[in-house]
């Protein structure tokens, strides 16, 4: 891929219209990952890992004098962000600098230039462009590449410019914005059995409202080939063609119910009032797709069991369509393609959920810019519901509600902290997948998970409690992982006594409208938030014994004392990560002194 960038690169002469077809720029073909950004946008990627390296290509559709500008934010903001600007002088010249965006919306050329090995092409009224960008630039005005969801914002505006100085984003003539995990490991193209057969599960000709969001459920009855235990080796996206850009994520969800339990076939919006009662079973997630995903292969040891005689033979398939654009008139069949067997693997993969119990016993203070909750599975839990050999995860999904922007869970053994198991610093509800893990990582009895989400409410006027609603919120982490064990839930929360004593003090000392004939939502609404109350919350959370769900599939405790029980310590915390800087400071020490 470098040496055909390298030659490119030499092919190129000044001049806008350059058409040599030998020469075209084809990273596109060898893409390893492609998402669209809009209907007249493209990115292609793949990651150079030995290089620390993203190398792209950008395919938009503009005039022969477009300007245009990819980059990254932290939360899909085109303010304040990091952009590689595409423009032409006067001259027809062509340019490709780094910049970057201020809060007001103003462009400034960066002194450290870092969009490297440039490289383009135009055909016809389509612009191609190709670069390449390290991980971690070292640069204070440039975004750093990691582990989880990435911003890919991006803006088109006419041209031609004489410089970029004086640009402003409410310039551009267009913009957008799409999430995507760039910084990803490809696993190697997996081998399937000569039985294996394809099962898609897609929704019916679904016309696409003319608004951004839609969420389209179809409830589905499984073939019946299920009625006998299968496996399954993959899932992935089937979309139609036309439609890359409006199917923004699609789960399937099974309808865990008895075996002979009848679900409605509803095939509607998800959130329709004549949506039957009965649907709401439908809620164990079976597989999770988001736009730019790539297929989720299990390991060649595992697969994640589907069908049997005790298995309910409903899911539902949720669509999220996501039409910014308002186009009108898509009609759409799209869904998800699982290839399954029924020669069954070495091992049934399983799901443990880590994290906060959902319930009203944790709450987030409003006008918070990131407050911090934490979930533990102690190592009490982990000590009876762990096999002595321990598990391998190898997959994960992280989840909050509307407020929650970091997700991380922190692995213990033995009081030492280990490389985290699942982390994204720039988290978005609105793009949730499940992730196959760079490397499998072992968990063995004893060890302990503590899940931690960060929630911002300044938007919020209120206190945010856990629960189900969309506008409550959750902290958790369904872990993929094989052989199957009998722990299913591994979640806690404040303990019930702990809770008790916090809002007798809040009534007692702080005179707060707390009392013991009011209820948890109620006691928590009663209080007048101030700093120093919230700080109060905060290290209660982080000191206060716990209560437990150490759970195993059928909903019963495991064996144990889980009431009023202590966090596993942390006795050695894991060092931050250290930044590979030293290099550049140099540099950019020589180049202050020329």
């Amino acid at each position: 891929m470098m040496l055909f960038l390298l030659i490119t690169l030499a092919s190129i002469h000044s001049g806008w219209s350059q058409r040599d077809s030998s020469m075209d720029i084809n990273l596109a073909r060898n893409a390893v990952h492609t998402i669209p950004l809009g209907s007249e946008v493209t990115f292609h990627w793949r990651v150079d890992l030995m290089n620390k390296q993203v190398i792209a290509e950008v395919h938009f559709v503009g005039n022969d004098s477009s300007w245009f500008a990819i980059g990254f934010s932290d939360y899909g903001e085109l303010k304040p962000a990091d952009y590689c600007v595409l423009w032409s002088d006067w001259h027809q010249q062509i340019h490709f600098q780094d910049s970057w965006a201020d809060v007001d919306g103003k462009l400034h050329l960066d002194t450290q230039q870092d969009c490297d090995s440039f490289a383009w092409r135009r055909r016809g009224n389509i612009t191609k462009f190709t670069f390449s960008r390290k991980f971690d630039t070292c640069d204070e005005h440039d975004y750093i590449i990691e582990r989880g969801t990435t911003h890919l914002v991006w803006l088109r505006g006419r041209g031609p410019l004489s410089s970029l100085a004086g640009l402003e984003i409410s310039d551009a003539k267009a913009s957008g914005m799409s999430r995507t995990e760039l910084h990803r490991v490809s696993h190697k193209k997996p081998k399937f059995p000569a039985n294996a057969w394809q099962l898609e599960l897609l929704a019916h000709r679904v016309q696409v409202p003319k608004k951004e969001t839609t969420y389209w459920c179809r409830v589905h009855k499984l073939p019946s080939a299920l009625r006998q235990k299968h496996h399954i080796l993959q899932f992935g996206p089937a979309i139609q063609a036309g439609n890359e850009h409006l199917v923004h994520h699609m789960e399937i969800f099974h309808c865990a119910g008895p075996v002979d339990l009848e679900v409605p076939m509803y095939d509607g919006p998800c959130d329709g009032a004549d949506r039957p009662e009965k649907t709401q079973i439908c809620k164990k997630v079976l597989a999770a797709w988001a736009m730019g995903a790539d297929a989720f292969i299990y390991p060649e040891e595992a697969g994640l069991a589907i069908g049997g005689a005790d298995f309910n033979p409903h899911v539902m398939l949720e669509v999220h369509y996501n039409n910014p654009e308002l186009h009108q008139g898509a009609i759409d069949s799209s869904g998800i393609r699982f290839i399954l067997t029924k020669t069954l693997r070495k091992y049934d993969a399983g799901v443990i959920e880590l994290g906060l119990e959902y319930t009203d016993k944790m709450a987030i203070p409003p006008q918070q810019e990131a407050f911090m909750l934490s979930g533990h599975c102690i190592t009490e839990c982990t000590g009876v519901g762990l096999p002595q050999s321990g598990i391998r995860i190898f997959g994960s999904q992280l989840h909050t509600h509307l407020t929650g922007t970091k997700v991380i869970t922190r692995h213990i053994r033995n009081g030492e902290e280990l490389p985290p198991m699942n982390y994204d610093n720039h988290y978005s509800t609105h793009f949730q997948e499940i992730r196959l893990l760079p490397k499998p990582v072992v968990i063995l009895p004893g060890d302990s998970l503590i899940t931690t989400c960060t929630y911002n409410t300044m938007k919020r006027d209120n206190v945010t409690l856990g629960g189900f609603a969309i506008s409550d919120e959750m902290c958790v982490n369904y872990i993929h992982y094989y052989p199957n064990a009998q722990l299913e839930v591994c979640k806690s929360a404040i303990s019930d006594d702990a809770l008790k004593t916090y809002f007798r003090y809040m009534r007692e000392w702080e005179s707060q409208g707390t009392s013991t004939e009011k209820g948890i939502s109620a006691n928590y609404k009663s209080i007048e938030w101030t700093k120093v109350r919230v700080e109060a919350l905060h290290d209660l959370y982080e000191a206060a014994p716990l209560g437990m769900q150490c759970n195993s599939s059928d909903g019963s405790r495991l064996p144990g004392l889980w009431n009023n029980i202590a966090a596993t310590p942390v006795r050695l915390p894991l060092s931050p990560p250290i930044r590979d800087c030293l290099g550049t400071s140099i540099q950019q020490e020589i180049s202050v002194q020329m």
